[in-house]
């Protein structure tokens, strides 16, 4: 694959603006926004979980004596904690449903699933939106055309209360992707690609574009996993300019008439571009410690594994399902070998079950687990020491799923159902052959 570095500006027209700066420019109150100025949006949502909110937000709130600024525009997420297996989980999940009935908030989402899947099936996420969320994968967002990024406890007390947040605007990267992806390859093996690339520091804080006609013949979900990785990359936002796929998914998720026409990349904006071509693109696997230890799955087939995990929000949506049971379907996982499938939320749960997705993995000797963050967090079904697990999760920092000791590897629905059928690291491609 190639990658090229162009800034587009010269005789360009003054007025010409990135999607990141039209959606900043937007949200302050201005026609346009330079990059590296500061500027104070309004926030459209903002979102928290179990974890990130009321057990951190409230102590502060009160100290303050300050109140909620608009209580339809927060979104609370029980993902984290849930179910409660102990007494500290049981702590933190009554601070947030207590919290939840004192403010008489409208908008809470208790064990439906993971935040960044369960927000915008709910219709909260739309094109033009400025969005802060209490979780590192808040970036999600961007796959709608909304600007949404992650921020920690303090700034979120500073949203809750005002309304507002500054920020600076980013310069912008476009990853262009030319083609179109492979049978048994998805946006997962292109996001371990391009951190692979350009390492986790690789968005600088910029806001990542992700760009193309192998971009725009994604599904939605797959864009949604897209924009969640950037933060792998360490951008603040990953973008998708929404098209018809964005105002379809939408208009089924709650959302109708949306207008996508505004929010797309000026001809002439100032930008870095990377191009790609997905055509040629493998299955890709990251070696444990790190998402940036990635390479072509061949590299590391016929690594023996323990654990087979098809969770969390960038592999356990239903199109990853999907994938996992067309892996799956009429075989048995390799004896020894643990198969865990923890759905994205209870919406793709069902209508996996009602297309006889969820019967393909449990014939298969998959054991399902409850639709929360679970293992991706070490928390309820964390893996054990001294196993070699491949999983769909984000991350596979050391600990990241519960002890240090596990050997954590990374790749789509594909590759992980792919290796439990085998009961080593395979391609999947060999197997959907």
């Amino acid at each position: 694959m190639t990658a090229m570095t162009s800034g587009i500006a010269g005789a360009a027209p003054v007025a010409a603006q990135t999607l990141a700066q039209k959606l900043i420019a937007r949200a302050s109150g201005r026609e346009r926004v330079t990059v590296g100025e500061i500027v104070n949006c309004s926030v459209d949502l903002a979102m928290f979980h179990d974890s990130s909110g009321p057990r951190r937000l409230q102590p502060m709130l009160e100290e303050l004596g300050a109140q909620v600024w608009d209580k339809e525009r927060i979104v609370l997420v029980m993902d984290h904690y849930v179910p409660e297996r102990d007494d500290d989980s049981r702590r933190i999940v009554r601070i947030a449903r207590d919290w939840a009935r004192d403010q008489q908030l409208p908008h809470v989402y208790d064990s439906q699933g993971i935040c960044h899947v369960v927000v915008p099936q709910h219709g909260h996420i739309r094109p033009g939106m400025l969005c802060v969320g209490g979780d590192s994968h808040s970036p999600t967002g961007g796959a709608f055309g909304a600007y949404m990024f992650g921020v920690g406890s303090t700034e979120m007390l500073g949203v809750v209360v005002t309304g507002q947040i500054w920020l600076r605007v980013p310069e912008t990267i476009r990853m262009w992707w030319d083609g179109r992806l492979p049978a048994g390859v998805t946006a997962k093996d292109m996001m371990l690609h391009m951190i692979a690339r350009f390492g986790m520091n690789g968005g600088r804080y910029q806001a990542v574009e992700f760009c193309g006609p192998a971009v725009q013949a994604l599904s939605m979900q797959e864009r949604m996993t897209l924009s969640n990785m950037s933060a792998e990359l360490g951008a603040q936002a990953g973008l998708i300019a929404p098209d018809a796929t964005t105002a379809e998914w939408l208009a089924a998720h709650g959302a109708a008439g949306v207008d996508v026409a505004p929010w797309f990349t000026d001809e002439g904006a100032t930008f870095t571009e990377h191009r790609f071509d997905a055509a040629t693109l493998e299955p890709q696997v990251a070696l444990p410690h790190s998402p940036a230890n990635s390479h072509g799955v061949g590299q590391e087939a016929g690594t023996a594994i323990d654990v087979a995990y098809i969770g969390a929000c960038t592999g356990a949506k239903l199109d990853d399902l999907r994938a996992a049971a067309q892996v799956l379907r009429g075989h048995k996982v390799q004896p020894g070998v643990r198969l865990i499938v923890a759905p994205a939320s209870l919406r793709d749960q069902e209508q996996a079950r009602e297309e006889g997705v969820l019967q393909a993995l449990q014939d298969a000797g998959a054991e399902l687990a409850p639709t929360t963050c679970g293992a991706c967090a070490g928390y309820g079904d964390a893996v054990g020491d001294d196993v070699t697990v491949i999983s769909t999760t984000a991350r596979n920092f050391k600990g990241r799923m519960g002890s240090a000791s596990a050997r954590v590897y990374l790749g789509s629905p594909y590759t992980v159902a792919a290796s439990a059928l085998r009961g080593r690291i395979t391609d999947p491609r060999e197997v959907l052959a």
